[in-house]
């Protein structure tokens, strides 16, 4: 009797051992039953202006209008407003100068045309699509577009832009932007050498909507002597020209509303005069103007 009651105790003992055991889990969890889902963060793309190498030096030759002005800036129009040098300006016309040539040669384009719309539309290199994307001419993809592309908000959100390996295929694409779309045949009606018929001859075929495109190309033109490339290509002799100042305004002649594209330097040789007597009858403490701003002129 004993020896039974020994043994159903050590019988309970052992199942009491048992419940009390941890249990040992042979498989491995599910990681994606347990870990939070990681969303990635697409970060929009910084912009900086393009470090130009090696500017060529300023001197009468290069350009007779510019060279008391070799320490300005301005401020040109690309996608955004970009304020650069003169040193700037002229290493971008040396480094482009045999590609507007070329195509002048090839498509009846002047290269003073080609220059200029090029250093207003790319910033002088220094745009967002120039750097980006090689586009100095800001051409959007269109329809018959196959080739790279790039996103950029412009007139509209995220709107497509064709991407360059180079900035000359930029230069070329845009030449036969204009030699196959015939609502610009008659610019090839004027002058290889008229860049004021085509400056405004642009604006006439809807090339632009800003009403001033035209005087601020060929006031480009002009101060940089973009001109002498297309006597050179026709086998002219250059004659400087003398800075155009036939814009008129009709607002009040002692003041002047601030529009996009403007810079203290711009309206200063608009108005003919200087950028400190500009910032002393406004008070300025600085070159900073903001869209709208009325100031005084005369």
């Amino acid at each position: 009797m004993i020896n039974k009651t020994i043994l159903v105790l050590l019988m309970i003992f052992m199942v009491s051992c048992n419940a009390n055991h941890a249990v040992v889990r042979t498989t491995k969890p599910d990681p994606r039953k347990s870990e939070s889902l990681i969303v990635q963060r697409v970060r929009k793309p910084i912009y900086r202006p393009a470090t130009v190498k090696n500017p060529v030096a300023i001197t009468q030759k290069d350009s007779p209008t510019v060279g008391k002005y070799a320490n300005a800036t301005e401020v040109l129009e690309a996608t955004t407003r970009v304020k650069v040098t003169t040193a700037m300006v002229l290493a971008y016309i040396e480094n482009y100068k045999n590609v507007a040539k070329e195509n002048m040669t090839r498509t009846g384009i002047p290269a003073s045309i080609t220059l200029g719309q090029a250093l207003l539309e790319s910033g002088a290199g220094t745009g967002p699509l120039s750097v980006q994307a090689n586009n100095h001419f800001g051409i959007k993809c269109h329809k018959e577009w196959t080739g790279p592309s790039i996103r950029y908000t412009d007139d509209e959100e995220n709107e497509c832009f064709r991407k360059y390996d180079d900035p000359s295929q930029s230069f070329r694409d845009h030449s036969y932007f204009l030699t196959s779309r015939p609502r610009y045949a008659e610019l090839f009606e004027f002058g290889k050498d008229d860049y004021k018929s085509w400056a405004y001859g642009l604006k006439a075929a809807g090339y632009a909507t800003d009403a001033k495109y035209p005087d601020k190309l060929i006031g480009l033109i002009e101060k940089y002597q973009l001109n002498r490339f297309d006597a050179e290509v026709l086998g002219k002799e250059f004659v400087p020209v003398a800075i155009s100042k036939s814009i008129t305004y009709t607002e009040n002649p002692q003041k002047y509303t601030i529009i996009k594209g403007d810079s203290l330097y711009s309206i200063s040789k608009k108005f003919n005069i200087s950028i400190e007597e500009l910032k002393k009858k406004n008070n300025l403490v600085d070159n900073t103007l903001s869209l709208g701003q009325s100031i005084i002129v005369k």
